[in-house]
């Protein structure tokens, strides 16, 4: 469908900070069904299809738990390419004793669960776009109650569980942050992006490419929210990736022009929204 591949800006990684790095391998492989592409004593980079890494676990030296009430991560949220994918993966699930949460979105269906260190994991498939509703340019959305018993009529009873399906993107990103107005301004101004639903008065879920969203935003945990730590639990930082290298140089200008430092680490544009969330910019 184009979502998550160029033209389209969209959220291909996010590298998160957990406590102890074996406990995570075992949950992000035995639970959720990732693969190993590369490792260090202290780090991981996780693929579903042996070749590209969409989620990185690093374990910081004199790591703290994670801390409520502070800006960062809210969930990161896995893609499956069928229904029959999560289905699957609802049995597997149960099967292996982990409670889940979940949610009819219109858009989307949704599981919630979090990964040892509280880091929260959204899995979900997408309905059909043409399924979404759209009034003028927002998108109807909601959390309804997801219907188990139609969704479990397309598992496949008796398959192996065998991991994560190779297709499996990451789909979008859910940050808390500490306000809306600058939030808005540096994504929509800045980066591009256009707001395509406001949830409330606390929440902003934007996109490009008319998907319903690649980035939420929201002031639930209060406004005003501070950073956590440098070496607290949570999201070390998410990657965008930009069409080519105009659209990086164009993006780097636009944040610029409304006060954002951008700079560069080995290559890489680096920048921070309003709230002190990393973002890498690529393409």
């Amino acid at each position: 469908m184009g979502f998550h591949s160029t033209p389209t800006t969209f959220v291909s990684h996010v590298n998160i900070k957990i406590e102890n790095l074996a406990r995570s391998l075992q949950f992000y492989q035995e639970i959720i069904g990732f693969d190993i592409l590369e490792q260090t004593s202290h780090t991981a980079k996780l693929t579903a299809d042996g070749k590209t890494s969409i989620l990185s676990l690093e374990q910081p030296e004199n790591v703290i738990p994670k801390h409520g009430k502070t800006t960062g991560l809210y969930h990161f949220a896995l893609l499956l390419p069928q229904k029959s994918d999560l289905a699957n993966i609802v049995v597997h699930l149960t099967e292996k004793g982990i409670r889940f949460g979940s949610s009819d979105h219109l858009v989307s269906e949704a599981l919630y669960l979090n990964d040892p260190d509280g880091n929260q994991i959204e899995i979900y498939i997408d309905r059909e776009p043409s399924q979404w509703v759209w009034n003028g340019e927002e998108v109807a959305m909601a959390v309804d109650p997801l219907d188990f018993e139609e969704l479990l009529k397309n598992a496949e009873p008796g398959k192996t569980w065998k991991g994560l399906p190779r297709e499996t993107v990451m789909g979008h990103i859910h940050l808390h942050v500490a306000e809306l107005t600058k939030t808005e301004e540096f994504y929509v101004n800045g980066l591009g992006f256009d707001v395509v639903n406001r949830y409330g008065a606390g929440a902003l879920f934007l996109s490009t490419g008319k998907y319903h969203h690649h980035i939420g935003v929201n002031t639930w945990n209060g406004i005003g929210a501070p950073k956590p730590a440098e070496n607290s639990v949570g999201m070390e930082s998410f990657t965008l990736i930009l069409p080519n290298e105009e659209a990086i140089n164009e993006t780097t200008n636009n944040l610029q022009k409304i006060g954002v430092t951008v700079t560069e680490e080995d290559g890489r544009r680096i920048t921070y929204d309003p709230s002190g969330n990393r973002i890498e910019l690529s393409f």
